[in-house]
């Protein structure tokens, strides 16, 4: 699939991005590359074939769950404009 310089417009003002209208070629060119990957990786057959996490059939490194930082709520919330039962009160913004 081939992206035209004006689809290639029609994204970027979709994903609110400005791009120079120099750039629109070589982005054309990236996005399609990408597309056609993309395409490329659908037409393959995977019947079968069990979904995994990871590419390695590996676990994760795990650090032990410990306490490292003392709790310093008091100090913060004696700052705050203003706290309740421990927690930061703030202006509703929702009606």
């Amino acid at each position: 699939m081939s992206l035209e310089p004006s689809q290639v417009k029609e994204i970027a003002h979709l994903a609110r991005l400005a791009i120079e209208e120099h750039d629109i070629p070589s982005y054309a060119k990236n996005l399609s590359e990408i597309l056609a990957f993309v395409e490329q990786m659908n037409a393959q057959d995977t019947e079968g074939v069990e979904p995994m996490a990871h590419p390695l059939d590996m676990t994760q490194r795990l650090r032990p769950d410990e306490v490292t930082e003392p709790d310093q709520r008091e100090r913060f919330q004696a700052i705050a404009p203003a706290t309740e039962a421990g927690l930061y009160l703030v202006p509703k913004v929702i009606e």
